[in-house]
């Protein structure tokens, strides 16, 4: 007899999940199921972490070539927009479509698959990208240390919140497409010890500047991901569950927040 038990998926299917869905590094996807989602979107924030450390890397170098700090936060926002073939911002300026819409929730998800973007999206992109791009150049201009932490930490913010939105007990608002792949797959324990790794993780690197600098790291995830869990709530009400796009908007909701608590803190 044949057995046809489900081989458990390894850490390295975890890991090649996670960074075949949510980077545009050429990691080849060997499954895709429900136990290998689970270990991708556990991992999430470690591919946040190459992600942000690439986007600091940018910056740094910018700064080194003699650019002021704006063009150093210009390069660090960019970063993860092509690492991630901007599908991330497209999934905010859906979002945005469909929530200002205000039709219900049927009407605004197919909004949200059209390939235009309405004059919602643009406004949230452009807000967002500039909300981004101002506050590393505060940090930049403070000093190479700061923007090169907030970027990481906003990058392991974005993918942490991703985490959470994976966690039982949020359903999907369509039976397709990404969000359906990942909704509800991490246990609830497991995706708050995850958050927790992340806010400690923030911390301590964060320590390197300082006490200081280790409270408003951790605080700055903390306060993103309360801010996603905010924009999740809402989605959850207005779309009846999560899509694809609406990860994308809670990965640069969360990234945005991270990034106004650093310079704000």
């Amino acid at each position: 007899m044949t057995d046809t038990t489900p081989v458990r998926p390894t850490v390295g299917d975890a890991l090649r999940f996670a960074f075949g869905t949510l980077t545009v590094l050429p990691v080849p996807l060997t499954r895709w199921d429900r136990r290998t989602a689970r270990g991708g979107m556990l991992a999430a924030p470690l591919a946040g972490l190459v992600v942000g450390g690439c986007a600091a890397a940018a910056g740094l170098l910018f700064l080194l070539l003699g650019s002021g700090p704006l063009l150093a936060a210009v390069a660090s926002v960019a970063v993860p927009a092509v690492l991630t073939r901007g599908l991330h911002l497209d999934g905010l300026a859906d979002v945005a479509d469909g929530l200002g819409s205000g039709k219900p929730a049927e009407d605004a998800l197919r909004i949200m698959k059209q390939s235009d973007i309405g004059p919602f999206g643009v406004i949230a992109l452009l807000l967002t990208l500039l909300g981004q791009v101002a506050a590393l150049d505060e940090l930049y201009a403070a000093g190479w240390t700061h923007g090169a932490l907030a970027a990481v930490v906003a990058a392991l913010a974005a993918r942490c919140a991703l985490t959470l939105a994976c966690r039982s007990g949020v359903p999907a608002a369509r039976p397709d497409g990404l969000g359906a792949a990942v909704a509800g797959a991490v246990p609830r324990p497991a995706a708050l010890a995850v958050a927790a790794l992340a806010a400690c993780a923030a911390a301590g690197a964060g320590a390197l500047a300082g006490p200081q600098g280790a409270l408003r790291s951790g605080l700055a995830v903390l306060l993103a991901l309360a801010c996603g869990e905010l924009m999740l709530r809402h989605c959850r009400r207005r779309f009846g569950g999560v899509t694809g796009d609406v990860f994308g908007a809670l990965a640069e909701t969360a990234a945005t927040a991270a990034l106004l608590a650093s310079a704000l803190g």
